[in-house]
């Protein structure tokens, strides 16, 4: 804990190496989270950029509630969600029960499915259905929060992560049909 004191501190005072430093840190595992809600990943590059740019003009501001990386995280999927916010791929649908009940509890089986494969099939999702399903299944946020991120309706979250696993169903029984 104290190296990553001094570490924040050196960023900090501007410099370079330990910025260097906490990016070759951080910016692996940061990218992955990135990858989930791009298309591509160049997508993913400039969102993590974007992300770290606004993590060393902010990191003045982090308070050491949490670790560091958790801090890192949160700046991380904000800069994602601002992205996707910024291209407008919601498709509103007032009448959630249509996609409810489609499913028994959750996806297919993915066992032998590998993570570049299921992150492939995740990118090949509509961008909208993709974010919700990201900060739903995977960083474990309610769809009234989702929501609120956002700026959709609770209802738009619901519909959006049921057409996100329905899609992801059928990409799994493609792939297990394939094999």
């Amino acid at each position: 804990m104290e190296i990553e004191k001094d570490l924040i501190n050196a960023c900090l005072q501007n410099d370079r190496v330990a910025q260097r430093k906490l990016y070759q840190a951080y910016a692996g595992r940061m990218l992955v989270i990135c990858t989930r809600y791009a298309q591509s990943k160049a997508e993913a590059e400039d969102i993590l950029q974007d992300a770290f740019i606004k993590i060393f003009q902010n990191l003045g501001s982090f308070r050491g509630e949490s670790t560091i990386g958790a801090w890192i995280k949160r700046i991380v999927v904000n800069t994602a969600i601002k992205h996707i916010r910024s291209q407008q791929h919601w498709q509103d649908v007032s009448d959630v029960s249509e996609y409810e009940n489609q499913f028994t509890d959750g996806l297919t089986s993915i066992e032998g499915i590998q993570f570049q494969e299921l992150i492939a099939m995740i990118q090949k999702l509509p961008k909208g259905c993709q974010t919700v399903f990201n900060l739903y299944a995977i960083e474990g946020f309610q769809h009234h929060e989702i929501a609120e991120m956002l700026g959709i309706s609770e209802g738009t979250s619901k519909s959006q992560y049921s057409r996100a696993k329905q899609l992801l169903q059928t990409q799994l029984s493609l792939d297990k049909i394939q094999r």
